[in-house]
């Protein structure tokens, strides 16, 4: 049961960080350890509640999505939209599929990692924000360029390290190509649907062999917290970001690497 309650407080933890810019990746490590969680079953729990909160996300657009199916071949602006999310997906996908391994292998494994990007990640949000005061702004993220599409798949390399954030560093590459903070958080929902789809797949079909009957009850409960809560946190955000700046989260992130430098200054949660 103690097990139970582990998994569901890991799934809300995840439904919660993975769409907001504050990295569900260093979040999920981090409270693993302070938790201690033993089901994590080689990584298959993280990849599972991952796919619940994929999940909400694509429940959430669903709607949209279908109307963008059904005028794709004569909607300009939808067809210029996918081409952009393909740009944009192709850097990070290229050298994910090329280094997966070394990543999981060293960044994964130091502890001082996540709480150091935590903290940089914070300080270029405030940067951003700074820059793009009084510049012009693309509002419309159907007719993003296609430099701007770059620039946002090469943010999005940053956040193969954990502690990053997949959704800050496509946020903030936007914001400093030139899009509005709406405009990035959203074109950056719809990069995450090719994105966390493929990686979670991937990953998933590596790791099936690892469950055992006894885990599903674990996976279950995590995943579907981890939907829920990301429901919750994506419709908050996308009210927040349009008429709020980043710098509530660059302030939690600064916050919570400091906090964490010091714990394990002291020997705690190393």
């Amino acid at each position: 049961m103690e097990e139970l309650w582990k998994a569901i407080i890991l799934g809300a933890i995840e439904g919660f960080t993975e769409f907001l810019p504050i990295s569900s990746t260093g979040h999920l490590l981090v409270a693993g350890r302070f938790l201690d969680f033993h089901a994590s079953l080689g990584g298959t729990f993280e990849i599972f509640i991952q796919f619940g909160a994929t999940l909400a996300m694509l429940l959430y657009f669903a709607r949209d999505l279908l109307a963008q199916v059904r005028s794709v071949g004569r909607s300009a602006p939808v067809q210029r939209l996918w081409l952009n999310v393909i740009i944009a997906f192709i850097p990070a996908g290229l050298i994910g599929f090329l280094i997966h391994d070394w990543i999981k292998e060293v960044l994964f494994v130091s502890p001082y990692v996540v709480p150091t990007t935590l903290i940089l990640g914070g300080i270029v949000m405030f940067g951003v924000e700074r820059f793009a005061r009084n510049r012009p702004q693309t509002t419309d993220y159907q007719l993003f360029s296609h430099s701007q599409a770059l620039a946002v798949g090469l943010a999005q390399i940053l956040a193969l390290a954990p502690g990053v954030s997949r959704s800050g560093a496509t946020i903030v590459g936007g914001m400093f190509a030139g899009a509005s903070r709406t405009a990035a958080t959203r074109f950056s929902f719809y990069l995450a649907i090719p994105t966390m789809l493929i990686a979670t797949m991937y990953d998933l079909l590596k790791s099936l062999d690892q469950i055992s009957a006894n885990d599903w009850a674990l996976l279950a409960a995590g995943t579907i917290t981890a939907a829920i809560t990301a429901w919750i946190a994506i419709a908050w955000l996308l009210r927040y970001v349009a008429n709020h700046t980043l710098a509530v989260f660059g302030a939690y992130r600064i916050a919570l690497g400091l906090l964490l430098l010091l714990l394990l200054t002291l020997g705690i949660g190393g």
